[in-house]
């Protein structure tokens, strides 16, 4: 039983890391970027200031390769603690 909580929490401690994680990379690209956008717009990126591509287009494709990085990582803890989807249907 003892096993089964630390192997509980232990998943949890990861779990909480990696939503930590993506919520920072996430608060960096939704309000961070937005907020030096007059700096960012010194550089440009395919023509367009930088700061008025993140708008438009960058902090959104950010979103997206977050969502998919989040789902591959939190499968991977949840494989090797022995709790993914998969590993139930097995059973």
């Amino acid at each position: 039983m003892a096993t089964a909580d630390s192997n509980h929490e232990a998943h949890w401690q990861r779990t909480k890391g990696l939503t930590t994680t993506v919520l920072v990379i996430w608060f960096i690209f939704a309000f961070v970027v937005h907020w030096f956008a007059p700096q960012l717009n010194e550089f440009s990126i395919l023509g367009f200031p930088l700061g008025f591509y993140m708008a438009g287009q960058g902090s959104l494709f950010a979103f997206v390769v977050i969502i998919f990085w989040f789902a591959r990582a939190q499968n991977r803890i949840d494989e090797e603690f022995g709790v993914a989807e998969d590993a139930d249907d097995d059973e």
